[in-house]
């Protein structure tokens, strides 16, 4: 349901609601399966606790121009497991289609998400969620969180 519900509130433009899926301190990365595979830190973007979430969504909405678009996530299988430290591990495969304002669709993004969720606040949450990309190339428009 937390995945599901997560990839509906971005696809509905739900921005504000993104921060909610998350612990207060949490990780939010995404990065290509070749720099993880390579053992390299960088991400295309990295968030380590709810107010850079938050951060993100009000720099998306007030500084960053961009043409206007959406996402529609596709979700693939989700393997679960037991993350050994209270979590749970989950890994997910996703497809992402980008919709712009004039109606073009494209293949955006595939990849993994490799997420430990947690309960607190009374619900499952994110602690951390890695996005990791197939492709080392992505578009200028990745603003929106994937």
């Amino acid at each position: 349901m937390l995945l599901a519900s997560y990839a509906d509130a971005i696809d509905d433009e739900r921005y504000d609601e993104w921060p909610s899926f998350f612990t207060e301190k949490c990780l939010y990365k995404i990065i290509s399966r070749d720099n993880q595979r390579r053992k390299l830190p960088m991400g295309l973007m990295y968030c380590d606790n709810r107010n850079m979430l938050r951060d993100r969504i009000t720099s998306m909405r007030s500084a960053n121009v961009f043409e206007p678009h959406t996402y529609r996530h596709a979700l693939g299988r989700t393997l679960v497991t037991d993350g050994g430290d209270g979590s749970i591990a989950a890994r997910t495969n996703y497809i992402v289609a980008r919709i712009m304002h004039d109606g073009q669709t494209d293949l955006f993004s595939t990849g993994r998400y490799e997420d430990r969720i947690v309960e607190a606040e009374g619900k499952l949450l994110f602690r951390e969620r890695v996005v990791v990309t197939d492709s080392t190339s992505t578009d200028a428009l990745l603003v929106v969180p994937l």
